[in-house]
């Protein structure tokens, strides 16, 4: 990282960035905050507050985009309280250990990459569920919530929605995954879980799934039916847009696409005969989908 030092005490300046070079950070020094705001290309800004006659807003303020430590000698209201307010990050006390300081640096350089990339992923999946239209009247039920949806994004939609209105973090589960039993036993409180492929899950297991959720809040998803659970089912269908040109289906999401938009196109023999799949499966199928043929 490229760090700046920003102490009048030189020797001191010396010495922390003798060793923050041995760490393969790149170190520059000034005496002053009016030397320091001649370039702002600085990872981690080490902002001393005993220089006297600064003012230390208008380098907290250039250095906004970057990680400011305050080091100040004593703890006052104009050493720390009023900087951190400016916009500092935190500030260790001298003399310090420079392990405690690269502490500070590392917590706080992982702070600021998890924020971009927490930002990336919201703007993201805002985009990802920009054309979906997803009724509003269930994000206030009481979890858990069991969605039964013909397309998995339109499930998505919901949980990532219900967990942004109700300002909750989310936590993501699937009945496909091999440690699911790890998964279940700990389910976090703090937060809203996610459990996608109840279909997948079998008729001896589901009672266990009951036990383990109940209480939680969680919210579940089905590409199937959902049938005879305690729990509240909300059944979110969209014939019309299921099919989106921006991704590759399923073979299982493509046969269910055919069959809505062209069932009413073609006779059973024909569409069946287009499907690869017998009379039979067809009807199967539509049973399964909880699909009605106009008439």
């Amino acid at each position: 990282m490229k760090i700046l030092i920003i102490e009048n005490e030189i020797y001191l300046a010396q010495s922390i960035a003798t060793k923050l070079n041995e760490l393969g950070h790149i170190c520059e020094m000034c005496t002053s905050t009016k030397d320091s705001i001649k370039d702002t290309n600085y990872d981690v800004v080490l902002l001393s507050t005993n220089i006297n006659g600064q003012d230390f807003n208008p380098v907290i303020e250039t250095f906004k985009k970057s990680i400011v430590i305050l080091m100040v000698s004593y703890i006052s209201s104009d050493t720390v309280s009023k900087p951190l307010s400016a916009g500092a990050k935190d500030y260790i006390l001298k003399p310090f250990m420079i392990e405690e300081l690269i502490r500070k640096i590392n917590h706080y350089q992982d702070y600021k990459k998890l924020k971009k990339k927490n930002d990336t992923y919201e703007r993201y999946l805002e985009h990802s569920f920009s054309n979906l239209s997803i009724a509003k009247e269930y994000q206030n039920s009481e979890l858990p919530i069991f969605i039964s949806s013909n397309f998995q994004k339109y499930a998505d939609a919901f949980a990532f929605e219900y967990a942004k209105l109700n300002n909750k973090s989310i936590h993501f589960i699937t009945l496909n995954t091999p440690n699911l039993m790890t998964e279940l036993n700990n389910i976090p409180q703090n937060c809203i879980v996610y459990i996608t492929d109840y279909h997948l899950l079998k008729k001896a297991e589901k009672d266990d799934f009951f036990e383990k959720i109940k209480g939680k809040k969680v919210i579940v998803s089905s590409n199937d039916k959902i049938e005879d659970i305690d729990y509240k089912v909300i059944n979110i269908k969209n014939d019309e847009n299921i099919f989106d040109k921006s991704e590759i289906l399923p073979i299982e999401d493509y046969v269910k696409y055919i069959i809505i938009n062209y069932q009413d196109k073609y006779p059973d023999t024909e569409l069946s005969k287009k499907l690869g799949i017998s009379r039979k499966s067809l009807w199967e199928k539509r049973k399964k989908y909880d699909l009605i043929k106009k008439k």
